[in-house]
C-alpha cells in the first residue's frame, strides 16, 4: 500500500476504542507497549488523542519502511454462534475449534521466520464477556498461553458487540505495518465484506475462514479467498456432524433426517388442529 490509510477513506482523527488491545508488535513505533512487571497484564485502550491516522506522504513513507505483518483476527461471538447453527446444538469442548492447531497453521503460512522478508505474526481474539464469566477465564488464559492477544469487552447489553473494535484494530495495523496477509475468522459479511475487499484492492492478501453454510459473502467474492474452518488442519478433534453441500462425494450422499417423520407429523397435526 502506498499509505497507511484504507483506500477510499480521507485522512482523519479516528476514535479508537480498541486501537491496540494487546499493544503493538515490537518495532511498530509510536503506540504504547506493555512492559512486563510495569503495566500489568492489560494494555491501554486507545482513545482519539492516542492514535491519529493520516497519510504521511510518499517521501515520509519512503524514508520509514514499515515491517511486514501477517495478522489473524478471530470474531469469537460470530464463530461460536455459527458453530451452534451448523451442528444444531450448543458447542461442547469436543466440538470447539482447537486454537493451538489454528495457530500452527497460521504461523506456517507466514513462511520461514529466518527469511530476509519474513513478516511479523500477530493473532488476536475478540470476545464479549458476559456478567457471569464461568469457564471463560480459563479459555482466555489458554488463548494467551498459545500466543494470542485477547481483546475482552464486557457484554452488559444484548446489542453490545465488538465488530467495530475488530475493524479499528485492522486499520491500526494497516497504518503501523505493511499488512501483507490478513486472515479473518468470521462469517459476518455485513460488517466485513466491504472493508476486507478494500484491503485486497490495496495489496493485502485477505482470507476469510468460516463455515461455508454461513459465509456466502466470502464465497461469492471475486477478491476474497475463502477456507472452510473445518479444512484447517487439526482445527477440530473430530469431524463435525454437519452437512457440507460444498464437499459432497462425486457419487452423492444420503443426508439422514434430523427428526423422526412420525414425530414431525404428530407435532404438525397438533398445531394445525389448534
Amino acid at each position: 500500500m502506498s499509505s497507511g490509510v484504507l483506500p477510499g477513506r480521507p485522512a482523519r482523527r479516528i476514535r479508537r476504542r480498541a486501537g491496540a488491545p494487546a499493544g503493538p508488535p515490537r518495532g511498530s513505533g509510536g503506540l504504547p507497549e506493555v512492559v512486563p512487571g510495569d503495566g500489568g497484564q492489560t494494555a491501554p485502550v486507545l482513545e482519539s488523542a492516542d492514535v491519529v491516522v493520516t497519510d504521511p506522504g510518499p517521501q515520509v513513507e519512503a524514508a520509514r519502511p514499515r515491517q511486514a505483518l501477517d495478522l489473524l483476527i478471530w470474531d469469537a461471538p460470530n464463530i461460536d454462534m455459527t458453530l451452534s447453527t451448523v451442528i444444531g446444538q450448543r458447542p461442547t469442548a469436543e466440538t470447539r475449534p482447537r486454537f493451538d492447531a489454528i495457530a500452527a497453521w497460521f504461523v506456517q503460512g507466514a513462511g520461514d521466520p529466518a527469511a530476509p522478508d519474513a513478516p511479523e505474526v500477530e493473532a488476536c481474539v475478540f470476545a464479549n464477556i458476559p456478567p457471569v464469566v464461568g469457564s471463560l477465564q480459563r479459555w482466555v488464559e489458554a488463548l494467551r498461553s498459545f500466543g494470542y492477544a485477547v481483546f475482552a469487552r464486557p457484554k452488559a447489553q444484548p446489542d453490545d458487540d465488538i465488530d467495530q473494535d475488530m475493524l479499528d484494530h485492522i486499520e491500526v495495523r494497516a497504518h503501523s505495518h505493511r499488512l501483507r496477509r490478513l486472515v479473518v475468522f468470521s462469517g459476518d459479511g455485513r460488517n466485513f465484506a466491504e472493508p476486507l475487499e478494500e484491503l485486497v484492492r490495496a495489496g493485502t492478501q485477505v482470507t476469510v475462514v468460516a463455515f461455508s453454510e454461513v459465509a456466502g459473502y466470502a464465497i461469492s467474492s471475486d477478491l476474497l479467498e475463502f477456507i472452510d474452518i473445518e479444512d484447517v488442519p487439526g482445527a477440530f478433534a473430530a469431524p463435525l456432524d454437519r452437512v457440507r453441500l460444498d464437499a459432497l462425494p462425486p457419487d452423492g450422499a444420503w443426508l439422514r433426517p434430523t427428526r423422526s417423520l412420525r414425530d414431525f407429523v404428530s407435532g404438525f397435526t397438533a398445531r394445525r388442529n389448534g
